[in-house]
């Protein structure tokens, strides 16, 4: 395909994807309500501060929840715009994948929300006293929930990108058990990027979680790692 061609594949792919994402919010925008009080629950009461706040959080919510609802639309589209550029043999792994990829972002969202969340929420309101009361607005509190659901369900992509090139060969169970302590240190330094906030809890939370994920990738990457026998035929094929 030429510039022009890859351009007019990527305008059709992002117009696709709009318009669904689009069409789920506005299926959306009739149960928002209810998604805001399930959103609220941990923390039980919110304020607004604004006029036009409560209504600009109830599209915002609305929004978040139709990217949710249309993610296999966008993904699919996301796939059928790189999968070109990718070896028959990339592809065949990267599809056979997507769905997995899909089920650990939506377990890592539904896993931050139901456990992470509210714990993280209780420990950071136990600091209020009798002349420190919170007062959590209904936007920053699901800037912050949405943020933190989010890295969560990113993060646990974490097992599929190491099966991907475990077993195209990019990286070994024995490089990946070296690196450990690299990768630590990776994880921490992205769990305090990707945490909305800036307490040390809401990290710890985030670092501990994805370190598992980590020792499981090794685990798993040891059964699909290419074998030596794979390894000389590849060699012989190219």
């Amino acid at each position: 395909m030429t510039l022009i061609e890859h351009l007019e594949e990527l305008r059709i792919r992002l117009l696709v994807s709009v318009a669904a994402i689009a069409a789920g919010t506005a299926v959306s925008w009739l149960f928002v309500d209810r998604i805001l009080a399930t959103l609220i629950r941990p923390v039980g009461q919110v304020v607004f501060l604004a006029p036009t706040e409560a209504f600009y959080v109830r599209l915002k919510v609305a929004a978040l929840a139709g990217v949710f609802l249309t993610l296999p639309i966008v993904l699919f589209q996301v796939w059928r715009f790189i999968s070109v550029g990718m070896t028959s043999t990339e592809r065949r792994y990267a599809l056979a994948l997507l769905p997995v990829s899909l089920l650990l972002f939506v377990g890592g969202a539904v896993f931050a929300f139901s456990l992470i969340l509210p714990v993280g929420v209780r420990f950071l309101l136990s600091y209020q006293t009798p002349d420190l009361v919170p007062m959590i607005s209904v936007n920053a509190y699901t800037s912050f929930a949405s943020a933190f659901v989010l890295a969560f369900g990113l993060v646990f992509q974490l097992p599929i990108v190491i099966l991907f090139l475990a077993r195209l060969g990019i990286v070994t169970p024995a490089s990946l058990a070296a690196g450990r302590r690299y990768a630590l240190m990776a994880i921490v330094v992205a769990a305090a990027v990707l945490t909305p906030g800036t307490d040390v809890f809401s990290q710890v939370l985030m670092a501990v979680p994805t370190y598992l994920l980590y020792e499981a990738s090794i685990w798993i990457a040891r059964f699909v790692a290419p074998k030596p026998a794979e390894q000389q035929q590849s060699a012989v094929t190219r």
